[in-house]
């Protein structure tokens, strides 16, 4: 026995699927192969017994340097280390997107529910496998497919988690339960069938679509319909008006232009809700404002709001949009996200009031 040990690091193929499409996630190289101490030898060749004062280059029992199995077998398995390390790297920056045709549809399983309040949820949907991301643009959305009471229902929800998050997919949910609102009285069919989903169960998923994109540096891409050509449009100043629910597609373009240190584009947010404890992903925002407080401004209004409450109170006013948000401009961009009511008989005529044109105004 020579008495020669090796470390060999392990490699980690990452699962895909038949046909699947991989994209390169950017990931950092992982470094193999054998590692030399300071006389040039692998660190993992060991000595072997009774080697004392003889040539270090030497091997054991008496072989010479030059020997040519023993630089056979350094150079097979050095080899041999190299690919699994190579293999090992790419299998790590491999990913895989989900939805790869907006026309099929995905069944994707619950694998975790979390209570933010009295009637919202985070709702995580597992993906095929690990490598897997969702595969959806930053601006654009999927559909929910359910069959309730013999009836396909259909609803647009934006993601809160990122693309690059690998293995799942998160949602911010509020529920519209029965008997709540007067105008109402049967709630939201959807909603409530995500309530009552069991961890486990499958939604359908289909997309992604949307006539928003961001491709980041201030670059979006903007159609006024489906059927449409996007149209390029440069933002410096970008701002924000959300209802309720309506701020996780704020959230997604918050996040994604936050943890871009190349990308300056202003933000300001205009957060509308019913209650202080409404408030969805009030922690994240409040700190983004100090992390980013040259980036990214944000102000509250709140129906019933609470004793000593040091923001605006009732509907958005056009006072309140002059104030807070970006004057219009050819480099401006206001995004809106809520209830339909708010939207039509608040929102828009204070915007258009303003001199916001229709290319500055995009309505989710």
């Amino acid at each position: 026995m020579l008495g020669i040990s090796f470390r060999v690091g392990s490699a980690e193929a990452a699962p895909g699927r038949v046909g699947a499409r991989e994209e390169d996630s950017g990931t950092g190289p992982h470094r193999g192969g054998l590692e030399q101490g300071k006389s040039g030898r692998p660190s993992g060749v060991g000595m072997g017994a009774g080697t004392e004062g003889r040539d270090p280059e030497e091997g054991p029992e008496g072989q010479g340097r030059g020997d040519p199995s023993l630089l056979l077998a350094i150079t097979v398995i050095g080899l041999t280390v190299l690919m699994l390390a190579l293999k090992t790297k790419n299998s790590r920056r491999r990913k895989v997107v989900t939805l790869q045709d907006p026309e099929t549809k995905y069944p994707l399983p619950l694998i975790e529910k979390e209570q933010i309040n009295h009637n919202t949820r985070r709702f995580r949907f597992g993906l095929p496998s690990t490598a897997h991301v969702l595969g959806i643009p930053v601006g654009n959305h999927v559909h929910f497919l359910a069959k309730i009471d013999d009836d396909l229902v259909i609803r647009a929800y934006t993601p809160v988690s990122s693309d690059d998050d690998q293995g799942f997919v998160d949602f911010i949910i509020k529920i519209y339960f029965k008997n709540v609102h007067p105008k109402y009285p049967e709630g939201g069919k959807m909603t409530q069938y995500l309530e009552n989903m069991k961890i486990g169960d499958t939604m359908l998923f289909r997309g992604p679509t949307g006539c928003l994109v961001y491709h980041g540096l201030g670059n979006f891409a903007v159609r006024p319909d489906l059927k449409s050509e996007p149209e390029k449009k440069r933002v410096r100043h970008l701002g924000m008006i959300a209802g309720g629910t309506g701020i996780t597609p704020m959230l997604q373009l918050i996040r994604n232009i936050t943890k871009n240190p190349r990308d300056k584009t202003e933000m300001a947010l205009i957060f509308a809700n019913q209650t202080e404890e409404d408030i969805l992903a009030r922690v994240e925002l409040e700190e983004i404002t100090k992390t980013h407080s040259d980036q990214f401004k944000l102000w509250y209004t709140l129906d019933r709001p609470p004793s000593g409450w040091r923001y605006d109170s009732g509907l958005i006013t056009a006072n309140m949009v002059k104030e807070y948000l970006p004057p219009p401009g050819e480099a401006t961009l206001i995004l809106v996200c809520g209830p339909p009511l708010m939207i039509q008989l608040v929102v828009h005529p204070n915007l258009e009031k303003l001199g916001y044109s229709k290319d500055m105004i995009f309505t989710y």
